[in-house]
């Protein structure tokens, strides 16, 4: 939350801190039903929905008007008021709220799946470690910070996230139609809900082959550099409405899986779980338990 709206916002006592996890956790398990229902059928929903948003809206002058005293840098929250500058005030607070809830209810769950599925196939994992030693030395020895240039190097970690994603992504994306859309030989009226299932265009042997294997070399062939995924990637939306923070959430998965694998030895103990198939927005948690030994290197 520092990095995405500045330091010292929301953590200023132990007593506010639970509240806000208290209040977090009842909205985030809400959600699903919370942004397509009336909020009158969720009343502890709506409850925490407006605390939260309340938080958001007291903090957004000082969000806006500040600067890293380091290098007088701007937050991801800054740089998305500056995108939505033209909306009404009441309006910044929910764009806060939405990242919030897309930071860490998605990019959290990526994180574990990732592990997950590179603990479940030893040989990128080995290779993953590998390319970590040539590039910081024996693992687990000493203090390290990742560079941009350091991430350039280690590619796989970057191709295995999107290839757990591709796997794990959310079950539809809902878009509400602004303007009537042709498709096809039909018209699509205004006011409509559009509904893509990225689960299943991602499965789609046209497009993937082997779609069900944990293949991060596929993703050998994406132009991520220039900032494209494959063809048919729809995990993150499509077009001008593709989230904005996506990069942000990559960069800041790649550094979780790098220093965990980079002090930890770690190892599946159970299988690796399905996906719960109960709820369809967000990313999928796990079907069952999923337990990972792990002991600090030495």
């Amino acid at each position: 939350m520092s990095t995405l709206f500045k330091k010292g916002l929301f953590l200023t006592n132990e007593r506010k801190i639970q509240e806000f996890y208290q209040h977090f956790q009842t909205y985030d398990e809400g959600f699903e039903y919370g942004s397509q229902l009336p909020e009158w059928f969720l009343r502890n929903w709506s409850k925490s929905k407006r605390w939260l948003l309340a938080l958001l809206e007291t903090n957004i002058p000082e969000i806006k008007a500040h600067r890293s005293a380091k290098d007088n840098s701007a937050t991801l929250m800054q740089a998305l008021l500056d995108i939505v500058e033209k909306e009404t005030d009441k309006q910044r607070p929910n764009y806060g709220l939405l990242l919030l809830w897309a930071s860490l209810s998605n990019a959290a769950p990526i994180a574990f799946w990732t592990l997950a599925f590179v603990l479940s196939h030893p040989d990128v994992h080995r290779a993953i470690l590998e390319g970590m030693s040539s590039v910081f030395g024996t693992a687990g020895k000493d203090k390290i910070k990742v560079s941009e240039d350091d991430l350039k190097k280690l590619l796989l970690i970057k191709w295995c996230i999107l290839e757990a994603i591709r796997l794990r992504a959310p079950g539809v994306i809902t878009r509400k139609v602004v303007k009537p859309v042709k498709i096809l030989n039909y018209t699509v009226p205004s006011g409509d809900l559009l509904m893509l299932s990225p689960f299943w265009l991602h499965r789609n042997p046209k497009y993937f082959p082997e779609p069900d294997s944990f293949k991060p070399e596929r993703w050998k062939k994406a132009n991520l550099e220039k900032h494209a995924f494959l063809d048919c990637f729809m995990a993150f939306g499509g077009g001008k409405f593709q989230c904005p923070g996506r990069w942000f959430a990559l960069l800041e998965i790649q550094i979780c899986i790098i220093l965990i694998l980079y002090k930890y030895d770690c190892r599946l103990l159970d299988p690796l779980p399905k996906q719960s198939c109960l709820h369809l927005v967000g990313v999928p948690q796990p079907e069952g338990q999923c337990q990972i030994e792990y002991k600090q290197r030495v």
